[in-house]
């Protein structure tokens, strides 16, 4: 809903996701669920303007996954939006150098579990270890524990896992790195289409706006909270018709702030917002990276937490052509088919992803 600005859109993607197909890892004790839980949660409070929660979650999300730690990338991203706008729309440097140094200290706490777990496994094994069993990644300039043993013990490495073998892995992959590739490219075009039509500047004033109009209404419903809670239950009945006509005048305000927001830039969000640019860079990225370099069949459930796949699959849903009905239809059948095969396959210890 911050977003893609379509309650509809956003149900039908919050459906699919509790639908996914890498489900049975999210109803076993796997990693999946608590990154996803920390990942997701981290960035509806870094776009509802709780920059101090949202911090937080994306560093819990770094502690669960490693890939966690690339959710930095969306703090350094609100930084440039934040001070472009300072520097350029109200001419205050300052304020621009304070926007990229929050962000870099941000960025860092959100970082700081994938570094402290490589520093845990150095002194341990390469300071405290024996000399004689001292490992190879001991010595390299850039010391990481868990790219060694990826790479050593898994066979993980750029195009390591082309190999005629691997086909029915590919295979296996295929639908999900299809989805990833159609809402990598749809998602594109339509940010192409919106600065063909509209300004960077524009997009960049519209979506800072749209940020501090989501922090005033959240900012108006704990104002609202703390009334209630502070009436008392002494004097209820009184005290919520108060709290009532302070909710309905705060509601208020904030649904007109919003409205007008909405209407002087609705040719903006019909045609999508910039963003939707850092979900769309994360999703290539991590597409890359599972295709070319991982395991190829942990596609299913690397990218599962992954929002742009859910809103290209609502959207083709939504779609009222024929051949969108088609492709839909194929997509309900590929989420149910994996949740089946995988519950099936998974729990008796065969390979699924």
């Amino acid at each position: 809903m911050l977003i893609l600005k379509d309650r509809k859109a956003a149900y039908r993607a919050s459906v699919l996701f509790c639908f996914n197909p890498a489900s049975v890892f999210y109803s076993s004790l796997y990693s999946e669920s608590l990154y996803a839980l920390f990942s997701l949660g981290g960035l509806f409070y870094l776009f509802s303007g709780a920059n101090t929660v949202a911090v937080i979650m994306l560093a819990l999300s770094g502690s669960a996954r490693s890939n966690g730690a690339l959710n930095a990338g969306y703090f350094c991203f609100q930084a440039l939006l934040q001070a472009y706008d300072a520097a350029v729309q109200k001419k205050r440097p300052l304020l621009a150098v304070w926007a990229l140094v929050a962000a870099a200290l941000r960025s860092i706490f959100i970082l700081l579990p994938f570094f402290a777990f490589q520093a845990y496994g150095y002194l341990n094994i390469c300071v405290h270890g024996s000399y004689e069993e001292l490992r190879p990644w001991c010595k390299a300039k850039v010391p990481l524990l868990y790219g060694f043993i990826q790479s050593h013990y898994w066979g993980v490495g750029f195009l390591r896992y082309f190999q005629v073998k691997q086909l029915p892995n590919f295979l296996l992959a295929s639908p999900v790195l299809s989805l990833a590739v159609y809402s990598i490219i749809h998602y594109t075009k339509m940010l192409h289409q919106l600065f063909r039509t509209t300004s960077i500047h524009r997009q960049i004033i519209t979506a800072l706006e749209e940020r501090s109009v989501e922090s005033c209404k959240g900012s108006d419903d704990t104002a609202v909270l703390r009334s209630e809670h502070s009436t008392g239950f002494t004097n209820k009945a009184h005290g919520n018709s108060k709290v009532k006509q302070r909710k309905s005048v705060a509601t208020g305000t904030a649904s007109a702030m919003f409205h007008d927001t909405m209407l002087a830039n609705k040719e903006i969000q019909d045609e999508g917002s910039i963003l939707l640019l850092p979900f769309v860079l994360h999703l290539a990225f991590m597409t890359s990276t599972a295709f070319f370099v991982m395991h190829v069949q942990v596609s299913t459930r690397f990218l599962s937490a992954s929002p742009p796949i859910y809103w290209a699959a609502a959207h083709i849903l939504a779609s009222p052509n024929c051949s969108s009905k088609r492709w839909g239809y194929l997509i309900c059948v590929y989420f149910i088919a994996y949740i089946l095969l995988g519950s099936l396959l998974f729990s008796n210890f065969y390979p699924f992803t």
